[in-house]
């Protein structure tokens, strides 16, 4: 059986909810009506918002519509509230819908409401409320507010009050890392959560922010943030001002320690390595000066700086060339140091000999020399027993010895050619 209410009030409230606990009584199975169709929407609303809830029919034959709160008491027949809770409002009233709006929801409005249409046999449908409770501000903390490079730390971070319990997350530079969380439920019905992330932090870290994230389906962008604080030893390195190519006798030199850290260096020491300083160098703070260059004065010059965290050091190699050298074109290495390795040259470094050059020359000059006397040697052997004695000269046309010796003095036919050869 249908029942049809019109919105005026001239039907007295009692009659409207006798026929509402009528209705009710008579709900003990409900079964789907072919040909009409009651539909409703859960509804997620943020603690202090408004809540809509939208009662829809479709082909409804003028069947009462009503809505019903957790409790099952009757908010709205037809656009009757009988209700004494002014936060529900009627926002749209119709054959095909009821749509109630209520404001201001608090966790107490929590539940399930019921959509009734008074059919043969009655329909419902069930609008479940859920009310989302943002997290307080999120608290940021640190295990120690200033941290030496190579340490670790403990940054820990806690939302507060939550419902449901938040999620969260943590940023470092271009990173998302993930911290240990642990979640407690308060008696409300509330919840806290508290992240906890461990780092090893590095002189790259200070000044970089530490990002907590807070995700929660109330709130958007909801985090905070702490800054590292990182103390590292110094960074050390040595310039040169002057000379700007190659060092010469009789020039001056002055070097610059330069020399940064967290905290400041408080102490910047100058040494020659493996022997002493020049004992008219001048040293001034960071600053080494030293005049009228000798070639002893060659070697190693370290620059050390320290500060709470430790030392680290740059090395600077002289070498002092002749007045009258050339300068070639001057190459520079720079490298920063440690307290144990790594060393640059500095300006003014020797010009390494190339030994393949060299080996070249010798080997052709050897060539040369095997191929002069290889030359001799054939001569030699080609102009060997050329030397005549006068007799062995006068022997071809004596009969004897004695006939020689007075052919070889006295033919004058020979006398051009009584010479001798030595080779």
């Amino acid at each position: 059986m249908a029942i049809s209410v019109s919105g005026s009030l001239s039907i007295p409230l009692a009659v409207l909810m006798f026929l509402a606990a009528f209705g009710l009584k008579g709900a003990a199975q409900i079964v789907p009506v072919q040909g009409q169709n009651l539909v409703t929407d859960n509804v997620s609303v943020v603690e202090g918002e408004t809540a809509t809830i939208s009662c829809r029919v479709k082909n409804n034959d003028d069947s009462v519509i009503q809505l019903l709160n957790p409790n099952r008491q009757t908010i709205y027949f037809r656009d009757v509230r009988p209700l004494k809770d002014s936060r529900f409002q009627l926002v749209n009233f119709s054959d095909n819908e009821l749509r109630v709006s209520l404001s201001n929801v608090s966790l107490s409005d929590e539940g399930r409401y019921v959509c009734q249409l008074y059919t043969d046999p009655p329909q419902e449908a069930y609008a479940d409320i859920t009310v989302l409770v943002p997290p307080g501000n999120p608290i940021i903390e640190s295990r120690e507010e200033v941290v030496s490079e190579g340490n670790e730390t403990e940054i820990s971070c806690t939302a507060m009050g939550s419902k449901p319990a938040a999620s969260i997350t943590w940023i470092k530079g271009d990173q998302e890392l993930q911290g240990e969380s642990t979640v407690e439920e308060t008696y409300d019905r509330m919840f806290t959560v508290t992240s906890r992330l461990t780092l090893t932090v590095s002189k790259e870290d200070d000044g970089m922010p530490v990002i907590c994230v807070i995700n929660h389906p109330a709130v958007k962008d909801f985090q905070a943030q702490k800054y590292l604080e990182v103390q590292y030893k110094p960074e050390v390195k040595i310039v040169v001002g002057y000379p700007e190519g190659l060092t010469r006798e009789g020039e001056n030199l002055e070097l610059t320690c330069k020399a940064k850290g967290k905290p400041q260096p408080h102490r910047i020491t100058w040494f020659k390595v493996d022997d002493d300083v020049p004992s008219h160098a001048v040293i001034t703070g960071s600053d080494l000066f030293i005049e009228n260059l000798n070639k002893s004065y060659n070697g190693t010059y370290r620059c050390v700086a320290s500060n709470l965290v430790g030392e680290a050091f740059d090395d600077y190699i002289l070498y002092v060339y002749d007045a009258l050298t050339s300068t070639p074109t001057p190459s520079t290495t720079t490298i920063i140091s440690d307290n144990s390795q790594d060393s640059r040259a500095g300006v003014g470094s020797p010009q390494k000999i190339d030994h393949a050059v060299i080996g070249g020359v010798v080997a052709v000059v050897v060539f040369i020399m095997l191929c002069l006397l290889i030359i001799l040697g054939r001569y030699f052997a080609r102009h060997k027993g050329t030397y005549f004695t006068h007799e062995a000269k006068g022997a071809d046309d004596a009969a004897d010895a004695d006939t020689a010796i007075i052919n070889a003095e006295g033919g004058h036919s020979n006398s051009d050619n009584k010479k001798e050869y030595y080779i």
